[in-house]
C-alpha cells in the first residue's frame, strides 16, 4: 500500500508526554532518587568527585577578590604602622627632651644641695653666684658670674664650688665680677700637704692641671698627697680642698722638684660657686701711718 505524498502524522504523536505528565515524572524520580541517596548514600562518591573537579575552579574564582583583600589589608597596615611609627618617634622625642631636661635639673640640684653644704662647712659669708660665660681671652682661664659690686663682691675674695676651691675675683663690674680660675698661669694660691703640714707655693700650669713650685728635690711629697689652702695670705680659708698631687718629678741636679697636681674641684666647669667674704683683714701697708718726710738742713728731707 503506497503512502500518499504530503500526509503527516496525528499531533498527538508529534508532541509526546504533556507537559504536566512530564513534571510529575520529574518530581516523581528526583523524588527517588532524593530518598534513595539518603537512605543508602550511593551519590557520596559523586558529590566528593564534583567536589574535587570544582576546586580548582572555585580558587580560580576567589583569586582575584582574595588579593585583592590582601592588597587592601597590606597598604592599610602599611599606612597605619607608619602613622604609629611617626607617633612613636615624636613621644619617644618629647620624652627624650623631658629626660634630658629632667637629667640636667637633678645634676642643677645636687650641685645646688652640694653647695649649700659646702656653705654650711664654711665659717665666712657666702655669696652664691651663676657662672654666665668664659672670658673671651683664650690665654688666661677666666670666668664671668652673675653677683658684681651691688652684691658685695671685692675684688680679691676667693670663690669656691661644692669640691673646693675655684679661683680669686680680680675685677669687679656692678652687676658682674671675674673670677681668675687657679688653672691660670698667672695665679697662686698658698697651700700645704696635709700628711707632712709642708707649705707652699701653687700655680697654675695650664691645660687644667696645677703645680707646686719651690720645693726642694727631697721634698717628703708623693703622688696622692691632698693639698689643702694654708690661709697665710688672708684671702682662702685654711683646709680648703685644693688639689690632689699626679706625678712627681724630681731633679737632683738643680735642686728642685716639680709636683704637677690635679685639682679637686671642677675648676673650668662649675656652673655655680660661692663667693667668700673676708675673714681676715688684708694686711695693712706699713708705711700708710708713717708721717710725712720733712725738709732737713741742706734740701734733704728726713722722717720724723
Amino acid at each position: 500500500m503506497m503512502s500518499v505524498v504530503g500526509h503527516q502524522p496525528p499531533p498527538f504523536f508529534k508532541r509526546g508526554l504533556p507537559p504536566a505528565a512530564r513534571l510529575t515524572l520529574f518530581l516523581v524520580l528526583s523524588l527517588g532518587l532524593l530518598v534513595a541517596d539518603l537512605r543508602f548514600r550511593y551519590l557520596e562518591t559523586v558529590r566528593h568527585g564534583m567536589t574535587v573537579l570544582a576546586y580548582p575552579l572555585q580558587i580560580a574564582a576567589a583569586t582575584p577578590a582574595e588579593w585583592a583583600n590582601r592588597t587592601y589589608a597590606y597598604f592599610s597596615s602599611l599606612s597605619q604602622l607608619q602613622s604609629e611609627n611617626k607617633g612613636l618617634r615624636n613621644t619617644a622625642l618629647s620624652d627624650a627632651k623631658r629626660l634630658l631636661r629632667q637629667d640636667s635639673l637633678e645634676k642643677e640640684n645636687q650641685q645646688l644641695r652640694d653647695l649649700l653644704a659646702m656653705r654650711e662647712r664654711v665659717s665666712a659669708h657666702s655669696i652664691a653666684a651663676e657662672v654666665i660665660y668664659a672670658a673671651r681671652d683664650p690665654f688666661s682661664r677666666r670666668v664671668i658670674i652673675d653677683r658684681g659690686e651691688r652684691d658685695g663682691i671685692e675684688p680679691g675674695l676667693a670663690a669656691i664650688d661644692r669640691a673646693g676651691v675655684v679661683g680669686q675675683v680680680t675685677r669687679v663690674f656692678p652687676l658682674q665680677a671675674e673670677i681668675t680660675l687657679l688653672t691660670d698661669k698667672d695665679q697662686a694660691i698658698p697651700v700645704k700637704v696635709v700628711r707632712t703640714g709642708q707649705r707652699a707655693v701653687m700655680f697654675g700650669a695650664g691645660g687644667g692641671l696645677l703645680e707646686l713650685r719651690y720645693l726642694a728635690a727631697n721634698a717628703d711629697v708623693e703622688p696622692g698627697d691632698v693639698i689643702v689652702t694654708s690661709g697665710l695670705d688672708g684671702t682662702y680659708l685654711p683646709d680648703l680642698p685644693v688639689a690632689k698631687v699626679l706625678k712627681v718629678n724630681r731633679d737632683d741636679a738643680r735642686g728642685f722638684a716639680r709636683f704637677i697636681c690635679q685639682p679637686v674641684a671642677g675648676i673650668e666647669r662649675s656652673g655655680a660657686v660661692l663667693v667668700l667674704g673676708r675673714t681676715v683683714k688684708p694686711i695693712p701697708d706699713p708705711t700708710a701711718n708713717l708721717p710725712a718726710p720733712t725738709p732737713a738742713p741742706g734740701g734733704r728731707s728726713k722722717r720724723r
